[in-house]
């Protein structure tokens, strides 16, 4: 085409013959002249215009993807109540710039308060049942020991005392029995001293000697007896003490249930705790949520709340735009990606600012194009399919933030160099 072309601008450029003006005769006898070689180097003039066009402008667009069907997107943040109430005061109003945590409202925290005073009061209710659980948990414990300790120590006594009772016992027994045997010989030996003096025998210093044996050795007996008696007595009663020691060592031994009753107590007091630890800090969030902060920086847009209103947590109180968070959405067509991949440059013009232009590069291509996420995707199983070039998203990354406002919603034409 290029040869042919050629061809036609040498022929148009070439010297036409010279014109030899014709007679008077002969203009009016001659035929009007034809316009076919005219009409046929007009036809070749536009066709080289529109191939040198074509040409052109194929190379131009050439190694690059354009369109115009794009937009400047950015975050929009909405701002709502975590708790539901009334507001008191607003702080701010549309297109004001704000800080991340600024307050933005405020609600009646009058219940709120209150409800946090009675969490505070359960918590420390709670704290000092805990405390008292653990005291009397350390206290059972000490008695417990003390207790088995002086128990161990009692019968250990008693078991001493009753030994020693039942060798007094012994003794006294012995002692009783050597006793008689001795009243007995003196009782004997006074009875021969008796029938000698009556048969003038003996002396009476004799009987008097044998008398008082005999009265000593009665004596003794009784000693014997008594101590006997005595040494029975303390036998009953150590006895009586080692049942008591047993019994305290039954009892100390029941300890362990006792502890286990006690750090069971501990165990529901620490539960309560934890409980009313949740439920004051809940109270704490409750209380903190009457101030609506800002979640970002950025410029207050939509809002739509009012002194005095009721507000819920489902219900958007405005919205905050972040003026560093922009990007562009660009929808190409899907016969425009063949040679499109992420990280090559772009270049983008918004209408508002003219030609100036902001330079960019591919950040990603959407995974299925815009109609596939609309409200009522098509259905080409339906029979009436119309076939429509589809368009994917393309979302382009700005390399620096412009010093000029981008707002979100704002028309652009994209340029995407490919090669």
């Amino acid at each position: 085409m290029d040869q042919d072309h050629a061809d036609s601008s040498v022929k148009s450029t070439q010297p036409s013959p010279p014109v030899v003006p014709a007679s008077p005769v002969q203009e009016i006898i001659a035929p009007p002249p034809k316009k076919k070689g005219k009409a046929r180097s007009v036809f070749l003039t536009l066709l080289l215009i529109a191939t040198v066009g074509g040409t052109l402008l194929y190379r131009s667009r050439l190694g690059k993807e354009s369109t115009d069907d794009a937009q400047v997107e950015g975050r929009v943040v909405n701002v709502a109540a975590r708790v539901a109430g009334q507001v008191v005061r607003v702080l701010v109003k549309d297109n004001q710039l704000v800080k991340e945590g600024q307050v933005l409202v405020e609600l009646d925290d009058r219940e709120l308060v209150a409800r946090l005073a009675v969490a505070r009061a359960d918590f420390a209710s709670t704290t000092a049942q805990l405390q008292s659980a653990q005291a009397q948990l350390q206290l059972t414990e000490r008695n417990i020991n003390a207790t088995l300790k002086q128990a161990k120590g009692t019968l250990r006594q008693a078991a001493s005392g009753t030994l020693s009772a039942s060798a007094t016992v012994k003794q006294a027994k012995a002692d009783v029995i050597v006793s008689r045997s001795r009243l007995s010989l003196a009782k004997q030996e006074l009875e021969r001293a008796q029938k000698l003096i009556s048969n003038g025998a003996s002396s009476q210093a004799e009987l008097d000697g044998r008398q008082a044996t005999f009265d000593q050795a009665q004596a003794n007996l009784e000693q014997a007896e008594a101590r006997l008696l005595n040494a029975t007595a303390n036998t009953t009663g150590s006895q009586a003490a080692i049942s008591v020691a047993q019994g305290r060592m039954a009892a100390a031994e029941t300890g362990p249930q006792q502890v286990s009753a006690a750090e069971a107590a501990v165990a529901l007091a620490k539960a309560r705790l934890d409980q009313s630890a949740a439920s004051l800090q809940l109270a704490e969030l409750a209380a903190s949520y009457t101030k609506i902060t800002a979640p970002c920086a950025g410029m207050v847009s939509r809002r739509s709340v009012e002194h005095g209103q009721l507000v819920s947590p489902e219900r958007a109180l405005m919205s905050i735009v972040p003026p560093d968070d922009i990007w562009i959405v660009a929808n190409l067509k899907e016969d425009q990606l063949r040679e499109m991949r992420a990280g090559q440059r772009a270049e983008v013009l918004v209408d508002t600012y003219g030609r100036r232009t902001f330079a960019g590069h591919v950040d990603s291509i959407a995974s299925a194009t815009g109609s596939r996420f609309s409200l009522l995707p098509p259905d080409n199983a339906s029979g009436n399919f119309v076939k429509v070039a589809q368009r994917i998203p393309v979302l382009i990354r700005l390399e620096q933030l412009p010093e000029v406002p981008l707002r979100p919603g704002m028309s652009a034409y994209v340029t995407v160099f490919t090669q």
